[in-house]
């Protein structure tokens, strides 16, 4: 497995994966597909200057992403975590853990040190998989400003590399 930082020329990557996500889990995020799959070009280099994509790779097929965006958020956090998505195929494979591991070999230099990240409340796999790396629940459950009516959980953990 290969964990890299996508560039902003690789745009078409960070697309299809975000697309692969909400196409298969769409629940699980606060996008939508329709609107995200009429992106252009520019919107998604856009993106670039948000956040930082970090995308695992296994034998040249890019199987799980996230997001890091520089923030000085809810309980000390100095970035967020978003779009955190693992090709079901590739789930319970360590995916999610290199991931991780790539973010927190920058934390220093990238000021990721306390990392912070909402999941649905009722995605039960997905925040004991978080709690596997660390991360704990805080504060409490927060209404959607995307999809009024669901509610998420923040939960924050300090990179296993300090």
């Amino acid at each position: 497995m290969r964990v890299e930082e996508l560039s902003a020329d690789e745009w078409v990557r960070l697309r299809d994966i975000r697309l692969a996500a909400l196409a298969n889990d769409g629940h699980a995020f606060g996008g939508n597909l329709e609107a995200e799959s009429a992106y252009d070009e520019a919107a998604w280099r856009e993106k670039f200057g948000i956040f930082t994509g970090v995308i695992a790779r296994v034998g040249g097929e890019d199987v799980g992403f996230m997001s890091v965006e520089n923030l000085k958020g809810d309980f000390g956090a100095t970035c967020w975590i978003g779009s955190c998505w693992i090709r079901p195929e590739h789930r319970g494979s360590g995916v999610l853990k290199s991931l991780f591991d790539f973010v927190d070999e920058r934390a220093a230099d990238r000021d990721w040190l306390i990392q912070g990240l909402g999941v649905w409340v009722d995605n039960e796999i997905a925040i004991k998989a978080y709690q596997r790396l660390g991360f704990e629940m805080m504060g409490e459950k927060q209404e959607s400003t995307r999809k009024p009516g669901l509610y998420y959980q923040r939960m924050i953990r300090k990179t296993q590399k300090l």
